[in-house]
């Protein structure tokens, strides 16, 4: 019994150094201390998303990684080949502050006070930015290479993309509509990323008003897109009150020809929306005239 107590509580012990450390550097540490300076060459690089996980796996090599999110390996996660085998870690401070990281990538894991967090405690964080452009997607893509210490990459990677997109097909004369539809019941319309995939792709967006919204059932009753565009997340099927499962919906579904968007094509905008551009273009010019 006294050994087990021991061993209980050797393990209570264990488990608070960790909570203690960051405690310690949290309340030594001054508030309006600036934020730590990554090194030009980071080489213990923790990610706390899978957003942030995309740009850390195909940027950079694997002995640099020191852990990515538990979501690195899933279907939505683009790059989920690359991370087999890779240390994953929950995106708490305690457990990656263990990791020693000599660098913190995220673009929404850990919550809101997470960066400010690891700067207390001494560990630089790489904000990913938000993108509802081509351009700015670019961006984000050269300025995170970057500062994942891997500019000529970044670069290298955004050359690339802009080929792939000058090579697309020059849209028709009389352009074609297209509709984004989720398994959620909602599209998008202008000023977002889908949007701008749409357009690059040679169509125009079916939805008219800006942002995301529920599907126009209305309108679809009376007229439709030339094409859907129908997404796919977790392999999950639309939830039982979801528009998408509207029988207006089921039955442009049916009458309209659909191209499938993987969900990791989309859901991090990043420079893998090119993938679904490319989709939708190809079934533009495969279209009977």
């Amino acid at each position: 019994m006294e050994g087990a107590t021991r061993a209980t509580l050797g393990s209570r012990l264990r488990g608070s150094t960790v909570g203690a450390l960051v405690a310690t550097l949290a309340a030594c540490a001054p508030q309006s201390a600036t934020a730590p300076i990554a090194p030009e060459r980071p080489m213990r690089i923790v990610s706390l998303d899978y957003c942030a996980d995309q740009y850390l796996l195909k940027l950079v090599d694997r002995d640099r990684i020191a852990a990515v999110s538990p979501d690195a390996t899933r279907d939505f996660s683009y790059m989920r080949a690359a991370a087999t085998g890779v240390p994953s870690v929950r995106p708490r401070a305690e457990d990656v502050l263990v990791l020693k990281p000599d660098l913190v990538i995220r673009s929404y894991g850990g919550g809101p006070d997470a960066a400010a967090m690891f700067a207390r405690a001494g560990v630089p964080v790489l904000q990913i930015g938000y993108a509802n452009d081509l351009a700015a997607m670019r961006q984000v893509l050269v300025d995170t290479a970057t500062g994942l210490g891997e500019g000529a990459k970044g670069k290298a990677l955004a050359a690339a993309t802009d080929r792939r997109l000058a090579a697309l097909p020059a849209p028709d004369a009389k352009r074609t509509t297209a509709l984004y539809v989720t398994p959620g019941g909602v599209t998008s319309g202008p000023g977002g990323l889908v949007h701008e995939m749409l357009r690059s792709a040679g169509y125009d967006n079916f939805e008219a008003e800006p942002g995301w919204r529920s599907l126009p059932l209305e309108r679809l009753a009376h007229e439709g897109p030339d094409l859907i565009a129908s997404a796919s997340f977790w392999n999950a099927p639309p939830d039982r009150w979801s528009a998408a499962r509207h029988p207006i919906v089921a039955r442009a579904m049916r009458d309209t020809p659909v191209v499938p968007i993987e969900g990791a094509w989309t859901a991090c905008g990043g420079w893998f929306l090119v993938d679904a551009v490319e989709a939708l273009a190809k079934a533009r010019t495969e279209r009977p005239r």
